[in-house]
């Protein structure tokens, strides 16, 4: 199995940031109904002011082209593309565990 963990960091104010990572969050939640691929998906929206990243993904899915199934998949490009021209910075891990 393979953890496919990213961060966002987002442009803006706080609220434009977080009415922005609730949109995203709530739009990545809905891919595993869509994508066969997705064993699960879990998003967290960052509350603690003293950190600069806004939110987190883990999508846990079975092998590494999995991972990229799942990156290309239509519903997946367009929840990703709510974060146009509000993403700053993106991180990310892709590990077997």
């Amino acid at each position: 199995m393979v953890k496919h963990i990213v961060m966002f960091k987002l442009k803006g104010t706080e609220s434009e940031r977080l009415e922005v990572a609730r949109k995203f969050k709530s739009a990545l939640m809905e891919l595993p109904k869509s994508i066969e691929v997705l064993r699960g998906m879990e998003v967290g929206i960052n509350e603690n002011p003293s950190e600069s990243w806004d939110v987190v993904l883990t999508a846990i899915v079975d092998t590494m082209d999995d991972v990229a199934i799942y990156a290309a998949h239509p519903d997946h490009v367009a929840a990703a593309g709510l974060l146009s021209g509000h993403k700053e910075l993106r991180a990310c891990v892709d590990y077997v565990f």
